[in-house]
C-alpha cells in the first residue's frame, strides 16, 4: 500500500500548491486597486479556486490516511 501514500501525498501537494495560488490571486488583486465590483469579482474566482484547492488536499489526506490503515 505504499503507492497508495504516496498518490495521496501527491494530490495533497497539488492541493496545498492551489491554495497558494490562491492566496497569492487575492494579494495581487487587493494590491491593484480595483472598484469594488472588479474585486469582488476576482475574489470569486480566488473562492472557487481556493475551495478546489481545499477540497484536493483533503481527499489527498485521505488517501494517505486510508493507504496507512491498509499497510
Amino acid at each position: 500500500m505504499d503507492w497508495l501514500i504516496i498518490i495521496g501525498a501527491i494530490v495533497s501537494i497539488i492541493g496545498l500548491v492551489g491554495l497558494v495560488a490562491s492566496a497569492l490571486l487575492v494579494m495581487r488583486a487587493r494590491k491593484a486597486g480595483l472598484e469594488e465590483d472588479a474585486l469582488k469579482a476576482r475574489m470569486q474566482k480566488a473562492l472557487v479556486l481556493n475551495m478546489g484547492a481545499l477540497a484536493l488536499s483533503t481527499l489527498g489526506l485521505m488517501v494517505v490516511v486510508l493507504g496507512i490503515f491498509l499497510a
